[in-house]
């Protein structure tokens, strides 16, 4: 009798994982939104770019920073080890790196005036570059991420915006 009873519970007990796991895969109208979309709320779309900026962009990433963020945006390579004098390599601009959790006024500001930490071999680009030249170079970058990534930096940035 016990064996009956043991086998009964095994069997009822399958079947209820095999719902729940049904259950957890059928697609759902009212999915709830993602951590992203949960922190939108409030922030306006992510703005467009314009197509001329992205290509100014691309022509003064390629002749400024391409030598060191690399013609393809991947960086150096091994870019999160450090240089023998302990230095940061560059970091690659692209999905791969960090560039998009960092806001516009942040990168403005490293392009303007370098990397401000004894660790960083950024160089100032604030005499040699407009603002809108910096802003192109921005938007091309932004040309090369993903939606996920464009929204995660432009909440950024908004955020930033918001704190004045």
């Amino acid at each position: 009798m016990e064996n009956r009873t043991t086998s009964w519970t095994r069997a009822s007990m399958l079947v209820a994982v095999i719902a729940l796991i049904a259950a957890a895969c059928s697609s759902s109208t009212n999915t709830p939104p993602g951590p992203l979309d949960s922190n939108m709320e409030g922030i306006p779309p992510v703005p467009e770019l314009d197509a001329a900026s992205v290509e100014q962009g691309g022509v003064l990433y390629q002749a400024q920073c391409a030598a060191c963020h690399g013609a393809d945006l991947s960086g150096a390579d091994d870019w999160k080890t450090r240089n023998e004098d302990g230095t940061f390599k560059p970091p690659p601009h692209d999905v791969s790196g960090h560039t998009w959790h960092h806001p516009d006024q942040l990168l403005t500001g490293l392009i303007q005036d370098g990397g401000s930490s004894p660790d960083s071999v950024m160089p100032a680009f604030g005499d040699k570059l407009t603002d809108d030249e910096i802003a192109s170079i921005l938007d091309y970058l932004k040309s090369n991420w993903g939606p996920e990534e464009r929204g995660f930096q432009w909440m950024v940035t908004w955020q930033e915006l918001q704190r004045g």
